[in-house]
């Protein structure tokens, strides 16, 4: 742990790998992004995508980058930055590393309300709203199902996993009841696309990780950690452990509620 102090008292603490990776990441990422916005039927080169980004470029080309690409490689990178959080928060609270999303049954929630929505008949809007609705639904029902005197982590992972096959099954059979041209909609859904994804799909995502982020990060960060100790430890050390876990189990589901919705479980 490194400490930084600036002349006004203040102090900052990192850890070098830690900022190491996070900064080589970031540029792995900017590196690919300039790559992938290159890519496609119109081919750009690396320069020619700068030059367009920062506000040159013809007409087609700022076209091409600013209203077809940019906005798929802008909600990529937000959609990995929720579930990364997220997986994070769910890992932490049940000290686990099986505690991901998938594994807990989140997004399988997330799938049948956007699944029912097919069924039904219902306009992409629609669709994500429900993709959202029901992560938040299916966390209820683990949270009530595993919440004994407390929610402990292996409980919420067996609980999770148990949700998670019930709704797959659900989830098959919503397949089977829809028109033959929805299902096909629906399967590509399910297997995630960025196809046809525009500012409006990576709005209300970078709209919660705004406020979500934050949340998890510097208000409940330390708490948490102190949470990967052990409740009873965490308790004598003045963290409210169940409050705390319900706030950051319902941070964590509406970070994949919305990741779902925005390019699918």
């Amino acid at each position: 742990m490194t400490v930084l102090r600036t002349p006004g008292g203040l102090s900052v603490r990192f850890r070098p790998r830690a900022l190491a990776v996070g900064v080589g990441a970031a540029l792995l990422a900017a590196g690919l992004g300039l790559v992938a916005l290159g890519s496609g039927d119109y081919p750009m080169s690396p320069a020619d995508v700068l030059r367009t980004v920062t506000g040159g470029g013809s007409p087609a080309e700022r076209f091409i980058v600013h209203e077809l690409r940019l906005p798929r490689l802008v909600t990529a990178l937000l959609v990995g930055a929720a579930l990364a959080l997220a997986g994070t928060v769910f890992q932490s609270l049940v000290r686990n590393p099986l505690g991901s999303p998938d594994i807990l049954g989140f997004t399988q929630g997330a799938s049948t309300g956007a699944l029912v929505v097919v069924v039904l008949g219902g306009s992409s809007l629609a669709l994500a709203g429900a993709a959202v609705v029901g992560g938040l639904g299916t966390g209820l029902v683990i949270y009530a199902l595993a919440w004994r005197r407390g929610v402990h982590g292996y409980r919420l992972v067996l609980v999770g996993i148990g949700v998670s096959a019930i709704l797959t099954g659900v989830n098959g059979y919503l397949l089977t009841r829809a028109p033959l041209m929805d299902a096909a909609r629906a399967v590509l859904w399910l297997t995630g696309s960025l196809d046809g994804r525009g500012w409006a799909n990576a709005g209300p995502l970078l709209a919660v990780l705004v406020v979500v982020a934050p949340l998890v990060l510097v208000v409940c960060g330390p708490a948490l950690r102190m949470m990967e100790l052990g409740d009873d430890t965490a308790s004598a050390l003045g963290v409210p452990v169940r409050r705390l876990r319900l706030v950051l189990l319902a941070a964590a589901v509406l970070l994949v509620g919305f990741a779902a919705a925005a390019a699918g479980p």
